[in-house]
């Protein structure tokens, strides 16, 4: 198969968005009438998932700016922000609703496969969001990953992911950017107030969170209110902006004034409730002690799986896939000369060995940085032997914001822009160097960024709008996992054995991250219980852990989407190699992959059987 690079643009892409309310049926007068009925169906189509994807954006204003379409006709989402309120959270399902019964009635006769996919990707998506939405209390994803029941936790709520968009993604290149710029600021107390209704009124119904939890967020929310106190949120940032433009600073002042005043303010109402769930808050860790939890996990399962799995199923799953791990990384640890104790409490052992450490303090946050861009760049070199279609991704490492780091798991990251204006981001957790080990951080890279998510990003950001906006956590995780794999079927520890095994314990990991959030929320676990479980089962560190478990709590189910994602991709690419035999390809079957999108784990079934139907002709 001849190896091809995508031949429009990401802004070609956009300018085809508008495209299709531009169209007529002239231009089909001469074709055959069944032809014609075919293309006037498929003009339809994309106009409904066109409409379908401004009006989600509509309800999450934030989404079309760091996608970059908040552009012309919509520019003035730029400005605005999501309500956050009760009742800006019940016309949003409204919305929903609406859009899901005219997708689902929509005739797929005529269509396309790829237009098919996209409308029953819609489908999928509102039908799992729409059943969050019914639940009493929680924050609902809508074709995003996190299933959080606490509206502001130690890593939900927009005092934390406020001041990172607006830092990250909110560009200031002329006046009316300034202007949009404020108009988000202004609008910002009234968001947290929204916040700060729904949590009261959970509290009301006896939901609150761990006590652990609460902890770890006033003292975030504390460090938030005094950056408040000092500008630092968004008249800094503002500041710079206008200055690297050279506009005038008044909006920055405009900014401040705000910032001190009544943003701080309304984050003084949110550390105050948050000391009210406090004074009656438990250690329990499980979603499923509190009111309707039990109701709120089977939802978190589904919308984080994609699947009807139990969580029993779930727990079993997780610990077959463990042992079996583990019985691949017996023998590379007994060839590196650790051969007593429980690969558990090797791994534990190798974690302290001094050579695959990084240097303390600013030192060794310079040497990671330059170990993850050396990986990466070795990785790109090798994706023409994984791909036949390739990009080359925008991206950048950054780390992640000091205060954000002690609520933060070890990385994240994802794609930019659908315009290409803003970077692909690996985000690395640098408030100790010890969380990093030189035998795991290379796999981290990958998964983080290339092959992994900054890579699948770029193809879904050739697709629809509204498929660039729903993603499905165990494609996502899944996708992630399976570029791990690929980077060492490319070589990436054919001469550093120890690499190979921080590969399978990264694996490993997510098995146990299957077994710990269903312990956790379905099994009775403790937190404690769940570390160690980390700790001695897989050799983890205590401190990565933690953080781990802590998120857990607080995203129920999300944990679980990673390795049974990562499975349901492998087990797609035996059935390609059983049925085509020689005829099969890898570089071929990647392409059905990433270029089928984001989807649901029953879509990604129909679209590699698409791909073995055509090769076998």
């Amino acid at each position: 198969m001849t190896q091809t690079s995508f031949d429009i643009t990401r802004r070609q892409a956009l300018a085809g968005l508008g495209a299709t309310t531009a169209l007529t049926l002239s231009g089909c007068a001469s074709l055959p009438r069944d032809e014609m009925v075919g293309k006037a169906a498929q003009i339809g189509a994309d106009r409904l998932l066109e409409v379908v994807a401004y009006n989600l954006l509509e309800h999450e204003p934030g989404r079309a700016t760091s996608l970059g379409v908040d552009t012309g006709r919509y520019a003035y989402l730029r400005g605005k922000l999501e309500d956050q309120t009760q009742a800006g959270q019940q016309a949003f399902a409204a919305t929903l609703r609406q859009d899901l019964a005219r997708v689902a009635a929509y005739p797929r006769d005529g269509l396309d496969s790829d237009t098919v996919t996209n409308l029953d990707v819609v489908q999928s998506a509102y039908e799992v969001a729409l059943d969050g939405f019914a639940l009493p209390y929680g924050d609902t994803p809508v074709g995003n990953w996190r299933t959080a029941p606490y509206v502001v936790i130690q890593n939900v709520g927009e005092y934390l992911a406020m001041p990172r968009f607006m830092q990250s993604d909110q560009k200031v290149e002329n006046g009316d950017d300034a202007d949009a710029y404020i108009q988000r600021v202004e609008a910002f107390p009234a968001t947290l107030d929204g916040e700060l209704e729904r949590i009261k009124a959970a509290r009301a119904m006896g939901v609150v969170p761990p006590a652990f939890l609460i902890d770890k967020t006033i003292r975030q929310m504390e460090q938030t209110i005094e950056s408040a106190s000092k500008g630092e949120l968004f008249a800094d940032d503002l500041r710079a902006k206008l200055k690297s433009t050279g506009m005038p600073e008044s909006h920055a002042n405009r900014a401040l004034t705000l910032e001190t005043g009544p943003i701080a303010d309304a984050l003084l109402r949110q550390l105050a409730e948050l000391k009210a769930e406090r004074a009656v808050a438990t250690d329990a860790p499980g979603i499923s002690v509190r009111p309707h939890g039990e109701e709120f996990y089977a939802w978190a399962l589904r919308s984080s799986t994609t699947t009807t799995m139990s969580a029993d199923e779930i727990h079993r799953q997780g610990l077959d896939e463990l042992e079996a791990l583990h019985g691949r990384m017996d023998p590379i640890l007994r060839e590196i000369g650790y051969t007593t104790g429980s690969v558990g409490e090797r791994m534990q052992a190798l974690g302290q060995d001094a050579r695959y450490k990084f240097s303390p303090g600013d030192a060794g946050r310079e040497e990671i940085m330059a170990f993850i861009w050396e990986r990466v760049n070795w990785v790109k070199s090798q994706m023409p032997r994984a791909f036949n279609t390739l990009v080359n991704p925008n991206m950048e490492v950054k780390r992640i914001p000091p205060a954000e780091e002690v609520g933060a798991p070890g990385a994240y990251g994802g794609a930019g822009s659908k315009d290409g204006t803003i970077p692909g981001r690996f985000w690395i957790n640098l408030r100790s160097t010890d969380l990093h080990r030189k035998y795991d951080l290379a796999d981290l890279a990958f998964h983080e960024s290339i092959p992994g998510h900054i890579w699948e990003g770029e193809f879904s950001n050739r697709l629809s709008l509204i498929r660039s906006i729903l993603a499905f956590n165990p494609f996502s995780e899944g996708w992630a996992l399976y570029a791990e794999q690929l980077a060492d079927e490319l070589g990436a520890y054919d001469d550093f054995a120890v690499g190979r095994l921080g590969y399978l314990q990264s694996l490993a990991f997510r098995a146990c991250r299957m077994v710990v959030d269903t312990g956790l929320h379905s099994k009775g676990w403790s937190r404690e219980q769940a570390v160690r479980f980390f700790v001695e089962r897989n050799g983890s560190k205590r401190e990565e852990v933690e953080s781990e478990v802590d998120r857990y709590c607080s995203w129920p189910g999300q944990a679980t989407g990673y390795k049974l994602g990562h499975s349901r991709i492998v087990d797609q690419r035996k059935r390609a190699q059983a049925e085509l035999g020689g005829a099969y390809d890898l570089k071929a079957f990647n392409d059905a992959v990433i270029l089928g999108g984001n989807v649901p784990m029953d879509v990604l079934e129909k679209n590699v059987g698409r791909y073995i139907a055509r090769v076998k002709g």
